[in-house]
């Protein structure tokens, strides 16, 4: 048994998808995890109960967006690692609600940082930054160089998180880290995401269901990676010598065509027969090519994406059989 003591982590926004894989990956490797949540007493936290774990986390209320409940939570917790992965995470939403997205994410995240600079804390922040930063990369990947050039209130939201991060690293000289995350997917993904509508729409006609899946712009290009893989990038960032910024990403881009056809085809279909193009569903200012290359994590920090996108829709279809075969 090792005598180090046990490190203890911060998670924002522990209820999301990625927090509570990261809550999962954490607990394994000996953590004692605090996460934050609005209101711990009232909220129920279901992806926490799916993965098993909810009895293991300890779970208290912070408002990121108010700077009083930030400090007093973090100084409550005094992590060694904080990882802030709160704040509206749709990028179809951000349109709908361009105010509360930025202040949720850019706010958030100026709030945390300043905590930590006041209380003088010698943690260590990764920062979920995203590759919505980059906008249109142009049919190449971006790296950690790319300019930033966003085409979303979530992407303007997250590329000033962005510099705020990397401006507290540079002018403080806090540990602050920015993992640039490309879309990744799992079975906790909400279904307003599109790649659980394309999955469970795909299903559900499998299974005798008649309807016909409409979707928006099915050329655009993305990367896609599996969130339990990423969120262990995440703990490497963390543990490297020198804070820094670091792409996520698989590196190989696919259209949302080719994500469409592959769950189709898992599933037995033709998936031209039960989809159909919607106008209505096409965001406005779309990105039409979206990865990213993550050389740099590779090569710094030994992570590197196990699953690709193939992999990623028989994964999440595999999941919805499983679930729906249970339900009968």
């Amino acid at each position: 048994m090792s005598d180090s003591p046990v490190k203890t982590a911060l998670i924002t926004g522990i209820g999301g998808q990625d927090g509570a894989y990261l809550a999962r990956y954490l607990l394994g490797k000996g953590y004692r995890v605090i996460g934050t949540s609005r209101d711990a007493r009232a909220k129920a936290l279901p992806s926490l109960d799916r993965l098993g774990i909810a009895e293991q986390v300890a779970v208290i209320s912070m408002m990121p967006q108010d700077f009083k409940s930030t400090l007093a939570s973090v100084d409550e917790v005094r992590p060694d690692e904080i990882y802030h992965l709160a704040g509206q995470s749709s990028v179809g939403a951000s349109f709908e609600r361009p105010a509360e997205t930025v202040e949720s994410v850019a706010l958030g995240t100026l709030n945390l940082l300043e905590s930590v600079r006041q209380l003088r804390l010698p943690a260590r922040l990764f920062h979920a930054s995203s590759g919505e930063c980059f906008g249109n990369t142009g049919g190449m990947p971006a790296d950690e160089r790319t300019p930033f050039a966003p085409a979303s209130p979530y992407g303007v939201a997250k590329a000033a998180a962005h510099m705020l991060a990397r401006n507290y690293r540079e002018a403080y000289g806090l540990f602050v880290a920015s993992g640039l995350l490309f879309n990744h997917e799992s079975p906790l993904r909400p279904g307003r995401f599109v790649t659980q509508k394309i999955v469970q729409g795909a299903m559900r006609i499998a299974h005798g269901s008649r309807e016909v899946l409409s979707l928006g712009a099915l050329t655009i290009v993305r990367d896609w990676g599996w969130a339990p893989e990423y969120v262990e990038a995440m703990w490497h960032v963390l543990q490297a010598d020198q804070a820094d910024d670091f792409i996520i990403a698989t590196g190989e881009p696919h259209s949302l065509e080719d994500f469409v056809a592959q769950a189709f085809a898992y599933f037995g279909l033709e998936w031209r027969k039960h989809v159909r193009f919607e106008e209505g569903l096409v965001r406005p200012n779309e990105i039409p090519w979206s990865h990213g290359n993550p050389a740099k994590a590779e090569a710094l920090l030994g992570w590197r994406a196990r699953n690709r996108m193939r992999e990623v829709v028989k994964l999440l279809c595999e999941d919805a059989l499983q679930a729906h075969n249970q339900a009968l």
